[in-house]
């Protein structure tokens, strides 16, 4: 692997979770109920990026 494409593979790594942080962020940021009607708090205990956890599979 060209010292280009890792750099491509650590750039496209860096645009997917600064993403993922700012949605997580702007969700964050809704009253509660919203969250809870989109189904926000079942969604992050269920896939987190390191596994699943709390009971999803």
């Amino acid at each position: 692997m060209s010292i280009l494409a890792r750099i491509g593979n650590i750039a496209a790594r860096y645009s997917k979770v600064r993403s993922r942080y700012l949605t997580e962020r702007t969700v964050r940021s809704l009253p509660f109920e919203i969250q809870k009607d989109i189904g926000w708090p079942d969604v992050m205990t269920k896939c987190l990026p390191h596994g699943c956890q709390a009971g999803g599979r």
